[in-house]
Formats: C-alpha cells, sequence, structure tokens
C-alpha cells in the first residue's frame, strides 16, 4: 500500500515564515516515504467588488508571482533536489477552503499548517489553521 501525500499550507507573503512548517512537512512525509505537496492560496480579488480596481489579468500575474515565489521558498528551504519531487500548487479563493479541497482531491493523508501570528504571543490559532483543524478529513499537524 502507498502512502498518502502531505499537505504542506505556506503563507509566501511572508517569506520567512514557514520555513519551520516546510521542513516539519518535509520530515513527516520522509517518514513514510510519502510525496509532498506544497500550497499557497491567492486572494481571488476578481469576483469581489475590490476586483474592478485591477488591471484585468492582474489575478493571472498574482498566480504566476506566488508559483516563483513559492518555488524559490521550497528550494530555499528543502534544496533544489528535494524541490524537484514537490507538488507545487497554487489555488484561488478562500485559503482554507482551498487547503482542504486540495487535501481531498489528492487523498491527503496529513496536512501540516503553521498557527503562527508574529505579533500576538497568547495567539492560539489563526483563523485559516483553526478551520482546517475543524473541517479536515484527515490529520492535521499544527507547527508553533
Amino acid at each position: 500500500m502507498t502512502s498518502r501525500p502531505v499537505l504542506c499550507a505556506v503563507d509566501i507573503s511572508n517569506k520567512n515564515r514557514d520555513h519551520d512548517v516546510l521542513r516539519t512537512a518535509k520530515r513527516m512525509a520522509d517518514l513514510d516515504s510519502a510525496q509532498l505537496d506544497v500550497i499557497t492560496v491567492v486572494p481571488d480579488f476578481g469576483m469581489s467588488v475590490v476586483g474592478g480596481f485591477f488591471e484585468e489579468h492582474h489575478h493571472e500575474k498574482a498566480v504566476e508571482e506566488a508559483r516563483r515565489l513559492m518555488n524559490e521558498l521550497v528550494e530555499e528551504v528543502l534544496g533544489a533536489e528535494a524541490n524537484k519531487n514537490v507538488r507545487h500548487i497554487v489555488a484561488t479563493g478562500n485559503a482554507y477552503e482551498e487547503i482542504l479541497n486540495a487535501a481531498n482531491k489528492a487523498g491527503t493523508g496529513l496536512i501540516v499548517i503553521g498557527a503562527h501570528k508574529p505579533d500576538f504571543t497568547d495567539y492560539l490559532l489563526g483563523p485559516n489553521a483553526a478551520r482546517v483543524v475543524r473541517h479536515s478529513n484527515c490529520s492535521v499537524f499544527v507547527v508553533r
């Protein structure tokens, strides 16, 4: 029986924040020789009232930039060789919904997500991490 993938959720808007999350996800995937998937979510400005204020191709540029930044992050933290085997996912929409959708589609066995708010030392879980924990069909490992 093959191992189910590990999905690591990262926020590429703060590049240094998710290094430990990514390293932890890699270790967890390696324990079972599982596929490591890394996801970041870009907001969908096009569907909102705010969308009218952006250029026509803003969303495509945002997705392209997110993909580039995520690739750089994974390569920097895990190395170029490991990065070749990582499935990179750039989703659009609400972060926790897209993380759960990606996990369900891939048959993910474990989601690894960070629960850090740098300005709030007593903040338990960010809203996206808390929702992922509550609504996930698989195990969730929260990195503090």
